[in-house]
């Protein structure tokens, strides 16, 4: 991708799963990569991936549901790097399937704690210095239960589509400083997340199965069907693309 070579990004939940399949994939496009994940084994993991493949990495342990403790690491990670962050991944998540009745305060609070006020708090963290320097490239992992809605996972959709309508009205609003903020959201994917998501054993492969049934291309994501978009997103092959919101399902949801 044109433009990448030498920059700097930060991704967030980048210890495992998509975030580390990203973080891998931009650190071969030769940006130095942030790895932020609440856990610092899976950081320093993915970090030794991305140095054994010739490439620069840094790992950050960061909690994104601390607005100070974010600051902090950005901070950090920017000192670290003698430079301002261009690039910002949106990619940490979590949920656990439970009928909304059935759900209490408690629930709500870590959901949305994770999945709503962890990308605002790293926007608000990061757009400012993209804005003064007058570029900068934010890619929010969002998701499709955001667009359709998902059972099972009604606070998280909300928080999704939260994601998606804060990604376009800052779009706007930072569009004339050149910094260009938009969306991916991935189906059904194969991650340590999913598998904490439908657990194991004879149930989990019947929900499993059921996914496969309802994808057009006949199976559910890997990781490494993301990057390459988010890459794109970020290069400046995409100079001219803002507010956006690209599903990547396999077709489960085809959006005109």
């Amino acid at each position: 991708m044109r433009g990448l070579k030498g920059k700097t990004a930060i991704v967030t939940g980048a210890g495992s799963g998509i975030g580390r399949a990203i973080a891998l994939r931009l650190a071969e496009e030769g940006v130095t990569v942030g790895v932020f994940d609440i856990r610092a084994e899976g950081a320093a993991e993915t970090v030794a991936a991305i140095e054994s493949a010739g490439g620069k990495g840094r790992a950050v342990t960061c909690d994104i549901t601390d607005y100070a403790g974010v600051v902090a690491a950005v901070q950090s990670f920017e000192a670290a790097t003698g430079t301002g962050t261009d690039i910002l991944v949106n990619n940490a998540g979590w949920d656990t399937p439970m009928p909304f009745l059935k759900t209490d305060e408690a629930f709500w609070k870590k959901v949305v704690g994770i999945n709503w006020f962890g990308p605002l708090h790293m926007t608000h963290a990061v757009a400012q210095g993209m804005a003064n320097r007058k570029c900068g490239r934010i890619i929010n992992i969002a998701s499709d239960a955001g667009r359709v809605g998902s059972t099972g996972e009604v606070v998280y959709s909300g928080c999704k589509g939260a994601t998606i309508a804060f990604s376009k009205a800052l779009a706007r609003e930072l569009a004339r400083s050149n910094v260009l903020i938009n969306n991916v959201c991935p189906g059904p994917t194969d991650t340590p997340a999913m598998d904490a998501f439908v657990g194991t054993g004879e149930q989990g492969q019947k929900i499993r199965d059921g996914m496969v049934r309802s994808v057009p291309v006949g199976r559910i994501g890997v990781p490494d069907d993301y990057p390459g978009m988010v890459a794109f997103l970020a290069s400046d092959d995409a100079s001219f693309i803002t507010g956006q919101t690209i599903s990547i399902s396999g077709g489960l949801t085809m959006h005109g």
